[in-house]
């Protein structure tokens, strides 16, 4: 026997086995369907009796295994059901004589066999045959399963009767010796009237009467003969057989304490409970008769109990059992079966460790040259087994050497997808995830070196299978969970081969489906660059939003109550939500800056870099970054102009990198720094520049607090002369300018100065509003000096000294944040200056504010500085 069955377990000792095969021409499709409604008629109660019948189908058993039958009638091919297409009578008689060619193969073990003919109508059809079966079509068969029911029935009468003349004791007849195939010829020219060639002969008997009893669903026999077989073969060292009664006593014992079976097809044995509670039952009714007519009383249970083994003695026994086929070279097949019937008795037993004995020793079993088809089936059991009893790691192993083996350089088509498909298995046992959210929440799991080991594998067959995209999704992200153990040369090698996949195919954001259903998320560079920190940026100050407060008015005091609570919000998410104390307007460029750094041995080119947010239309600019190599940190400022009101809120941002597009949520970066990333926006506003026709100042004559901006210009005039001071407003915004509000605020501290300092007229101005976008409009202001010198001692070194100031108040707008009056601090020098505050408003101007200042250097001649904001 060469092609050993991976999926035997103890159970299959009671199974009769009955081979379906198609005859000529046979859809694959239809051939299958009808072998499905065969195959689920595997449990049959035995008429007029308390007894069920296993049956065990295949669809391709290769004759040579037939011939060890004897050996364990498991093996043996009972049953023969044939399919086939006909649709004359011409044809019919070449299907029949087929049909017995097809039971010849299989003839010297059968015990019936049945033909179903679908497709032939007429004379034919209509005359009744115990062996034949006529059906119109794969769609009108309503029978079949009845007919396999019958059928089962026949091949348990054939049986019955070879185990009745089995058992029977006839002294005065030989006793047949039984033999596997490689035995026959060491047997030719023996004594057969030895005694301990009879004691063989008696000792095989009984092991075979024991696989007929258990088959016959009689497991108390059974257990009895394998106990004689076991003491006469092991009195005159036939140690293969004795491994097969060993193994037969296991495997009855096996179906006495696990009724569910042991290979792990749940409900496949439901009738086995059944079966066994109503023998029971039966055979504790006084009077009661078993199916063989035996007059049963209590002793039979207490037989069977005795007889049958417990679970810790049928792992000994398959041990020893294992070690006397192993005597054997041609026994390999059978060794190796063994092994993984123990596996699944002690996967059920909860003994992984004792399990991975016997896996390890199927695996140097010895065998013919095996196909690569066979290896394939053979590692891949392996690697199911090791899965079953716990070993996870190691069924991966077995796993990944079967899929390299679909791929061997001796196949002439190496089955590149299968290679694939048995890759992704090997993930889990290699505590590897495709999903890159797994590898963002704390400690790498598992050995790094295997899992980039078998990154590269699965790259390589999905190049083989051709399919650039999912290359590119593999080494993406190979780059971004294996960056830590990637050597500088394995980074550059890495990043040269992305490069090259994605110019044929980009890499993008969308999951990638494969054929068996298995979604791949996309893998975003959150490590390419690493980003520590995120700010969101005021505006600059010429375009802050300030509150309008009367400008005319007292300011009104807008505090609120302080309310102290102990909670501490330590939510990483609600801290990021929070709203910042700042707007951003409609329309304005906002900024948001990032601390970057560059992980990578060389420079890091990122391109088309932008912010993802949510809330309002937002278009981002995106920007292009070369980062050069191990950088430090590095300042980024990513800009975008919101296109409508409300709450945004920076989500992320998004980069190209070697030409894989990423999305980059900052609730997936671990560590990263914010003070926030909700603001407010606000409807656009007007925006005003304002230009005056004096020139600029050489020094600024009063600093400006944080949210104005100030210009100074100056002037020179005489006591008591005019000059007029004409000052454009140019609408460079968007909104139209609807008003104008002048103000004048005169501090005169000396009484140096008196009468109207600052005069101006706002009907020609107002003539001009509103002033619409990119239209200028002028205000003029005239400035007169007028001063008293009389009864003044030491007036010119006060004047040289103090000087004398003008200055505005801002000009605002009603919808934008009014900034607090300048503090009107006292000059360095002990005398008080005199000081005359200018100020003047301009509804829906950004906040402007002019300072007129001047300076006396001479009895009849005056200095002036006008400083504007």
């Amino acid at each position: 026997m060469s092609v050993p069955d991976y999926m035997q377990c103890a159970e299959d000792h009671q199974t009769l086995l009955v081979v379906v095969q198609p005859i000529g021409i046979v859809p694959e499709e239809s051939f299958f369907r009808i072998y499905k409604r065969i195959s689920a008629v595997s449990q049959v109660n035995v008429r007029n009796s308390q007894r069920v019948l296993y049956i065990r189908y295949r669809h391709h058993y290769p004759p040579e295994n037939n011939e060890w039958g004897d050996f364990q009638t498991h093996r043996k091919v009972v049953g023969l059901i044939t399919i086939t297409e006909c649709s004359s009578a011409k044809e019919w008689s070449q299907t029949f004589e087929k049909f017995h060619l097809q039971k010849e193969m299989y003839g010297s073990t059968l015990y019936d066999s049945r033909l179903f003919v679908f497709g032939l109508q007429g004379e034919i059809a209509e005359q009744p045959r115990t062996d034949v079966a006529f059906y119109p079509s794969y769609n009108e068969c309503e029978t079949v399963e009845k007919r396999i029911e019958d059928f089962i029935e026949s091949l348990f009468i054939v049986l019955e009767s070879k185990r009745l003349d089995r058992a029977t004791d006839k002294s005065g007849d030989k006793i047949p010796l039984l033999c596997v195939p490689f035995e026959k010829k060491d047997f030719v020219g023996l004594d057969t009237d030895s005694r301990h060639y009879k004691k063989r002969c008696q000792g095989r008997m009984r092991k075979h009467v024991g696989d007929l009893c258990l088959q016959a669903g009689m497991l108390q026999d059974s257990l009895v003969h394998y106990h004689m077989a076991v003491e006469l073969l092991r009195s005159v060292n036939d140690f293969l057989w004795l491994g097969a009664a060993l193994e037969g006593l296991c495997s009855a014992s096996v179906i006495y304490h696990y009724p569910g079976g042991t290979g792990g097809k749940i409900g496949s044995r439901r009738a086995q409970g059944g079966s066994l509670s109503a023998e029971a039952g039966n055979r504790h009714r006084p009077g009661a008769l078993t199916s063989n007519g035996i007059n049963a009383d209590t002793s039979a249970e207490i037989g069977r109990a005795k007889n049958c083994l417990s679970p810790e003695d049928i792992i000994e026994k398959y041990k020893e059992a294992i070690s006397y086929y192993g005597k054997y070279k041609n026994a390999g097949v059978i060794e190796l079966e063994a092994c993984v019937k123990a596996v699944r008795v002690l996967a059920m037993q909860k003994r992984s460790m004792e399990a991975s004995e016997f896996l390890q020793n199927a695996v140097y079993i010895n065998l013919r040259q095996l196909s690569e088809e066979e290896k394939i089936q053979r590692y891949s059991i392996l690697s199911e087994l090791y899965e079953r009893i716990g070993f996870h790691r190691k069924s991966a192993f077995f796993k990944r050497i079967a899929a390299m083996q679909c791929a061997a350089p001796s196949i002439p088509e190496p089955g590149w997808r299968a290679c694939y498909k048995l890759l992704l298995e090997t993930l889990p046992g290699y505590s590897l995830s495709l999903d890159p959210q797994d590898f963002s929440k704390g400690t790498h799991r598992g050995w790094a070196a295997v899992q980039m080991r078998l990154l590269h594998e699965l790259v390589y067959a999905s190049r083989r299978m051709g399919n650039p995209a999912l290359c590119v999704r593999h080494l993406s992200f190979l780059l971004q969970t294996m960056l830590d153990f990637l050597s500088d040369q394995e980074k550059k090698d890495v990043t040269q081969s992305l490069e090259s996949y994605t110019a044929k195919c980009p890499g993008t954001m969308e999951v990638i489906t494969l054929p068996d259903g298995l979604k791949l998320p996309p893998v975003p560079f959150t490590k390419l660059p690493i980003v520590k920190s995120v700010k969101l940026l005021n505006l600059p100050t010429s375009l802050r939003p300030h509150k309008m407060k009367s400008l005319l008015g007292q300011n009104v005091s807008t505090k609120s109550p302080f309310i102290y609570s102990p909670i501490i919000a330590h939510s990483r998410g609600e801290e990021r939500n929070k709203k910042i104390d700042f707007q951003w307007v409609q329309g304005d460029v906002c900024e948001v800056q990032l601390m970057v750094y560059n992980p990578m041995p060389f420079e890091l080119r990122v391109e088309n870099m932008g912010l993802l947010t949510t809330g309002v239309e937002f278009e981002s600019l995106p920007a292009a970054l070369s980062l050069p190599a191990e950088s430090g940190l590095y300042p980024v400022t990513l800009v975008g102009v919101p296109q409508t009101t409300g709450q945004i809120t920076v989500n992320g941002y998004h980069t190209s990198v070697f030409g894989v597009f990423s999305d980059c949520l900052l609730d997936n970066l671990p560590g990263v720094k914010t003070n926030g990333c909700t603001v407010e926006v606000i409807p656009a506003l007007p925006r005003l520049q304002i230009s005056t026709s004096l020139p600029r100042s050489a020094h600024t004559l009063q600093p400006s607090s944080g949210d104005e901006i100030s210009t100074n210009v100056s002037v020179q005039l005489y006591n008591g002369e005019t000059q007029q001071l004409i000052i454009k407003l140019e609408n460079i915004g968007t909104e139209p300018l609807e008003k104008l509000e002048v103000t004048a605020k005169t501090v005169n501290t000396k009484e140096k100065l008196y009468g109207d300092f600052l005069t101006w007229n706002l009907e020609d101005t107002l003539c001009q509003f509103p002033l619409k976008p990119g239209k200028i409009a002028t205000f003029i202001v005239n400035i007169k000096v007028k001063l008293d010198f009389s009864c003044q001692e030491n007036l010119l070194q006060d004047l040289s000294d103090d000087g004398i100031s003008v200055s505005g108040l801002p000009l605002s707008s009603p919808f934008r944040q009014v900034v607090k009056p300048r503090v009107e601090t006292k000059p360095l020098n002990p005398q008080e200056s005199s000081k005359v505050a200018l100020h003047w408003s301009l509804p829906n101007f950004w906040s402007m504010l002019c300072c007129v200042q001047y300076l006396i250097h001479s009895l009849h001649r005056s200095v002036f500085c006008i400083s504007s904001s």
